[in-house]
């Protein structure tokens, strides 16, 4: 019998970095954030719907969004991670497994991100076919500490849970 049919919940954890660069927008959850730099990647680089794309998939034993997603197809050049996320969460769906909740951070020493934290809660929970109760998101500055400390890049750490 396979794990999947052996238990009623799984966790699944995420991560995700990239550096910042001039000359791209900055898209955290899905929101557009007004700032001198832009994360850098080959879709829109998102990192906290990357790295819930991953807890997601990870909890379902699926792989990862760079294998679904892979950086070497110019298909996903400039991707929506949200739409990535949405193909994502369908196919946790499809082997029967229905998103409990899911806890993201985001580290980033600037900009502060506090006023955009409930509209990055409402576009992850619609691309995951949850209501916005089920997602939390949280802004977390390194103080100092780190590459996003020296704002070089930012992360974002998730874990989500399954059930059946």
């Amino acid at each position: 019998m396979a794990i999947r049919e052996l238990t009623s919940c799984r966790v699944g954890y995420g991560y995700d970095a990239h550096p910042l660069v001039a000359g791209r927008l900055l898209l955290i959850g899905g929101v557009r954030i007004e700032h001198e730099l832009g994360l850098q990647g080959h879709s829109d680089a998102d990192v906290l719907a990357h790295a819930v794309a991953d807890a997601v998939l990870g909890a379902a034993a699926l792989g990862d969004l760079g294998g679904r997603f892979p950086a070497s197809d110019p298909r996903w050049k400039d991707a929506d991670s949200l739409r990535m996320l949405a193909e994502c969460a369908g196919a946790v769906r499809e082997v029967g497994w229905e998103l409990a909740n899911v806890d993201a951070v985001v580290v980033a020493q600037r900009p502060r991100m506090g006023p955009y934290v409930e509209a990055m809660r409402e576009n992850l929970a619609r691309a995951l076919f949850v209501p916005v109760v089920a997602v939390s998101v949280k802004i977390k500055s390194p103080e100092g500490l780190g590459f996003e400390g020296e704002e070089r890049g930012m992360s974002a750490r998730a874990i989500a849970l399954l059930e059946r």
